[in-house]
């Protein structure tokens, strides 16, 4: 198998849950498609957008859907520095326990979460054959070179398995920007 994979930007975005929905855009309200993404049934909504409201500043977001079991609120360092966030961990997707809490504002109504601000770590999602073709494993902790203007290798990026992803590495919009990982553009993991 060749080593190369597509490396995209994730901006700032959150995960809702059911009743954080209905709460921020009325009962009976549901996620709408504008855009399917790279991963098997994820994707960016079309009407629903939020606004973050941090000690020291605020922010609109989009929110990517389907919804999930917990909120999830996911940022840069920038970002959170711009919130007025401290202390806002990276962490695995999903991994929220302890971690800073924000107000979520909507067009119908407005909602304090307690934890699930991450600045997400970056990952590799792959299929099972993916993985074995590039000789990793799941949760394995793996190097990748990214070629550009800015020549980068970033390290700690976490492998992630499973048979619904599709083959891509996501980082952050201040790594792409600190790799000029601009457009399409490929990474190899590097040993």
């Amino acid at each position: 198998m060749e080593n190369k994979i597509l490396v995209e930007t994730s901006a700032r975005h959150v995960h809702l849950t059911k009743e954080a929905v209905a709460a921020l855009y009325g009962e009976g309200a549901e996620l709408t498609v504008k855009k399917m993404l790279s991963q098997p049934g994820q994707f960016a909504t079309g009407n629903e957008k939020l606004k973050l409201v941090g000690p020291k500043g605020e922010m609109m977001v989009s929110v990517l859907g389907p919804t999930r079991p917990a909120n999830q609120v996911e940022l840069s360092f920038t970002d959170a520095r711009a919130l007025g966030l401290k202390a806002v961990p990276v962490r695995e997707s999903g991994d929220v326990a302890g971690t800073p809490g924000i107000k979520l504002v909507g067009p119908a109504g407005e909602i304090d979460i307690d934890e699930g601000c991450i600045i997400a770590k970056r990952h590799i999602h792959m299929t099972p054959a993916d993985a074995e073709g590039l000789g990793v494993t799941n949760g394995e902790v793996v190097k990748v070179l990214v070629k550009s203007d800015r020549t980068t290798i970033f390290d700690d990026v976490v492998v992630r398995v499973s048979p619904s992803y599709a083959l891509a590495m996501h980082i952050d919009t201040d790594e792409c920007n600190a790799a000029a990982a601009f457009g399409e553009i490929y990474g190899e993991i590097v040993k």
